[in-house]
């Protein structure tokens, strides 16, 4: 797959031949949708779980007669009602830590990288900037008309 290779400013600097191994794959929703779900959800934090009535660490026994006390009935203070019981609805521990495997995801990353081929995937020659502000860079990029996300892929050496 050929894509033409452009430089900051726009123009045309030639062109370049892409991997049809990474760049001519026909992307698939499912595989997709997979490993997206699996980014989300490891992004995700494990909700803390509160201490339920069953959790507390106070005694079983009935601390009061069933009858004649005045008050009313209760079994033991690990009841919700009182103070040191447990929580009654509380949050419970859920972990979000799904797997999946090392060849679904860069299958998942090769297609990801073919349907932005399929859609208008721009090569830039350099960045070289007189000025290493992200803010000049932002400008360069906004006259070239690239809009306002812009994914930068660099090679070994980063300037």
């Amino acid at each position: 797959m050929k894509v033409k290779v452009l430089n900051l400013d726009g123009s045309a600097a030639g062109d370049v031949e892409l991997s049809d191994a990474v760049f001519g794959l026909e992307p698939r929703a499912d595989i997709l949708h997979r490993v997206v779900t699996w980014q989300l959800e490891n992004r995700r934090g494990t909700a803390r779980a509160a201490r339920e009535r069953s959790d507390v660490a106070r005694t079983g026994k009935k601390f009061g007669r069933q009858k004649g006390g005045g008050t009313a009935r209760h079994g033991d203070r690990a009841a919700p009602i009182f103070i040191g019981g447990g929580k009654a609805h509380g949050p419970r521990r859920r972990d979000f830590d799904v797997s999946l495997n090392k060849k679904i995801r860069a299958l998942g990353l090769k297609m990801a990288l073919s349907a932005k081929a399929l859609n208008g995937l721009v090569v830039i020659d350099t960045l070289e900037l007189k000025d290493a502000k992200t803010q000049f860079l932002a400008g360069e990029l906004a006259k070239a008309g690239f809009g306002k996300k812009v994914l930068v892929v660099d090679g070994e050496q980063v300037n």
